[in-house]
């Protein structure tokens, strides 16, 4: 018998990829990865406000583009045995669709409106809307809709950005039908089953962004939405009330994408999902160990046996739902809103000069300004770490708080701005790179500890993502602030390898996410061990960490 192949696509913050990946061991036999044009021109996004916006066309570029370049040095042979294709992106990032489905952002009058975009997952407009909605579920008289939601809903997700937009825009009021996730809206453009009213949708966005769940019938109520704000009229009834896991085929690949992708209609497609969660499967999640997904924001997520846990509300979380990370278990999901972003920003703060000193300076010519430029960014970060790693680790060091981009969990409030404290004469750069590393870490420790003081214990923990396969330095401060050892996945695209495992369920190939966990997972690669000393100094500042938290916290004013 032939060898099976299928397709993982993960949609990335910047770009898309796809991996055709060999069901019998794992290995990626073809990758390509397509950038999206008009974000990475900053189109529709005002970074002033929190406006971050993606045009459908980045999306469906990508996917083609990036499809044809995974294939393009294939054999005939694996090409025609491409059984399966799955997709995981970003989320919450919901689009307003009329009534065959299509964005409003596709259409003629609309193509530059940023409120008929997709709504990136790091857009933070909606803050008061989320206010509201939390302000609402405690006070209505009825159902609490965010109590699987953690008890704190967050402008991150589905409702909050709806809402604002809706409020925002008076042609999204009129002519948006319904809308929809990225995750469910790309596998319906692959079969060409865009009917808003018989579309697939992610059991895992439903269920962590947008409150439905089984006990509720779905949706939130009808009355809750009014009460909440009549712009919503209506709009639960063209949503839907069904959702589905990874692991349901959605249909086959339509004639038409079978023929730009280069593929056949044999192709099963899956239902989409998040990509973190994609990536904590690909990493090989298994019960109680937190997978860690670390890059410009970090996901953290625990899978639990339903029969242990299932009944058990966690405070606090990005929400916790049944097969939303491995189908038959529940998917418990936190995380950080910056984590890489945090770095990234320190070192364009320190890069100011460079950019707009030298850039003119006379007497260089610019092939050289492009030089220094480029060398410089390339190598700041990489140096900063260097330098931070040979410093002492002081109890009364400069301290930061990691709430750049506001908070995600415990306790969702994204209105919150970070902090760096104990600044003196002396402070320099790599000391305080290495606060805010410190920072992150104590930011991943205060998820660690609610996950643990609501019931749900940590076994390990496993690393994957940018940062945890390119800087040490990072990965060895959190192993001792977590004061546990951290296993770092091998794979470089866990999050497309996740959904390639699904994929391969979806075509039949594997029973289950376990049994293709087991046929095509990649490892492990490194393992940090926290050093006992350092654990136990990091105790001592890890509670000034909190101590500031809770001080800016009760003072910070908008």
């Amino acid at each position: 018998m032939a060898k099976k192949y299928v397709i993982g696509i993960d949609y990335g913050t910047d770009s898309v990829r796809s991996v055709v990946v060999d069901t019998t061991n794992g290995k990626i036999v073809g990758t390509s990865v397509f950038e999206y044009p008009r974000w990475k021109k900053g189109l529709f996004c005002d970074p002033s406000i929190n406006q971050f916006r993606q045009h459908p066309l980045d999306y469906i570029e990508g996917l083609e583009q990036s499809v044809k370049g995974a294939i393009k040095e294939l054999t005939p042979e694996i090409v025609n045995n491409i059984s399966g294709i799955t997709v995981d992106t970003t989320g919450s990032t919901p689009v307003a669709i009329d009534k065959q489905g299509t964005p409003l952002s596709l259409k003629p009058g609309y193509e530059n409106n940023p409120d008929a975009m997709f709504v990136l997952w790091k857009d933070h407009t909606a803050v008061k809307e989320a206010a509201e909605i939390n302000n609402l579920a405690k006070s209505w008289g009825g159902v609490d809709f965010t109590k699987y939601e953690g008890g704190i809903y967050s402008s991150e997700w589905f409702w909050a950005k709806i809402l604002h937009v809706l409020r925002h825009s008076e042609e999204m009021r009129k002519n948006a039908w319904s809308w929809v996730e990225h995750c469910d809206w790309i596998p319906a453009l692959l079969v060409g089953k865009t009917d808003p009213s018989h579309m697939i949708r992610s059991r895992c966005a439903a269920g962590h962004k947008a409150m439905w769940h089984e006990d509720f019938n779905g949706l939130p109520d009808e009355k809750f939405l009014m009460k909440l704000d009549p712009v919503l009229s209506g709009l639960r009834e063209r949503l839907y009330s069904k959702t589905y896991t990874c692991d349901f085929e959605v249909g086959h690949l339509s004639g038409e994408w079978a023929k730009r992708l280069g593929l056949t209609t044999d192709v099963k497609v899956g239902a989409g999902t998040f990509d973190a969660h994609s990536g904590a499967a690909g990493g090989e999640a298994k019960p109680y160990h937190l997978v860690k997904v670390m890059g410009t924001s970090t996901c953290d997520m625990i899978v639990a046996p339903m029969a242990e846990v299932g009944d058990k509300l966690v405070a606090g979380i990005c929400g916790q739902v049944d097969g939303s990370i491995i189908p038959g278990m529940l998917g418990l999901e936190a995380g950080q809103s910056a984590f890489g972003d945090i770095y990234a920003w320190f070192g364009q703060l320190l890069m100011w000069p460079v950019n707009n000193i030298v850039s003119e300076i006379k007497w260089l010519d610019e092939a050289s300004k492009k030089k220094i430029r480029e060398e410089t960014a390339d190598k700041i970060l990489a140096e900063l770490s260097k330098q931070a790693e040979l410093l002492p680790l002081e109890e009364t060091s400069v301290l930061a708080l990691d709430w750049m981009n506001g908070r995600r969990t415990p306790d969702a409030n994204q209105s919150l701005k970070g902090a760096i404290t104990g600044l003196s004469l002396g402070s320099d750069a790599p000391r305080i790179f290495k606060a805010l590393v410190e920072a992150t870490a104590f930011g991943s420790r205060m998820i660690n500890e609610r996950f643990i003081s609501e019931g749900i214990r940590i076994d390990g923990v496993i690393a994957i993502g940018g940062v945890a396969k390119k800087n040490p330095f990072v990965m060895q401060i959190v192993a001792d602030v977590l004061n546990m050892p951290i296993k770092v996945a091998t794979s470089e695209q866990t999050c497309a390898l996740g959904s390639a495992m699904a994929a391969s369920v979806v075509a039949g190939v594997h029973k289950d996410i376990a049994a293709a966990q087991k046929a095509m997972g990649s490892g492990f690669e490194n393992e940090y061990h926290p050093d006992p000393v350092r654990a136990k100094k990091y105790d001592v500042l890890f509670r000034k960490y909190k101590d500031l938290g809770s001080f800016i916290e009760k003072n910070q004013t908008n």
